[in-house]
């Protein structure tokens, strides 16, 4: 029995050691596999982050480039419409500048009436003043008397005094005429444009 006990004895210690290897064993497979679960797990969430941060960025990408594209369209619509508006007011000037002329042109027309029509009254006028200055002078040239003479004489200068003062009148009633005429198309410009102004305001 000694010897049972003896190799009992020095196989305990065998055995304990088996059992600690057991353990160590076991022990050590458990922290591998929790190792290899925590590794897959970190790898999985790592790739679902870098999915999730890829999308987003993805997204973030698709956003602005669509943002980029209204506002470069928003730009491009607003220049649209300023050189639509610059080319409409600057045809809208050759409109007015057109019309400007225009009543310039007869403005100065109508004066040049009035100065040919002044010009025509004042020959008349000058023409019969003459005629009626020697009709005069003939008559007074045959005068009998020097009364008659002085007779003839007044009547003679009231009649050119009144011709006179009649073409006076006549010739400011066609100055002021031609005047007013001369001045009407640019007085219909201004008030068109105050008015066209006033519309813009």
């Amino acid at each position: 029995m000694d010897g049972f006990l003896a190799e009992t004895f020095q196989a305990a210690p065998s055995r304990a050691q088996t059992l600690e290897t057991i353990m160590a064993d076991t022990t050590a497979d458990t922290v591998k596999k929790t190792v290899e679960t925590a590794t897959d797990t970190v790898k999985k969430t790592v790739e679902t982050a870098t999915a999730t941060v890829k999308a987003s960025a993805e997204k973030a990408q698709a956003t602005f480039q669509a943002n980029a594209e209204q506002a470069q369209a928003a730009g491009a619509k607003a220049l649209r419409e300023v050189a639509d508006k610059s080319a409409a007011s600057l045809t809208e000037l050759n409109v007015q500048s057109k019309q400007n002329l225009e009543a310039i042109v007869a403005s100065a027309a109508a004066a040049q009436k009035g100065v040919e029509a002044l010009s025509a009254q004042s020959a008349a006028f000058t023409k019969k003043s003459w005629e009626d200055g020697v009709a005069a002078a003939q008559s007074m040239s045959q005068a009998r008397s020097i009364q008659e003479l002085l007779e003839l004489q007044t009547t003679w200068a009231k009649s050119a005094t009144e011709a006179y003062l009649a073409e006076v009148t006549k010739a400011t009633d066609v100055l002021t005429a031609s005047v007013k005429n001369s001045f009407q198309p640019i007085n219909e410009r201004v008030t068109a444009s105050v008015e066209k102004f006033q519309a813009a305001r």
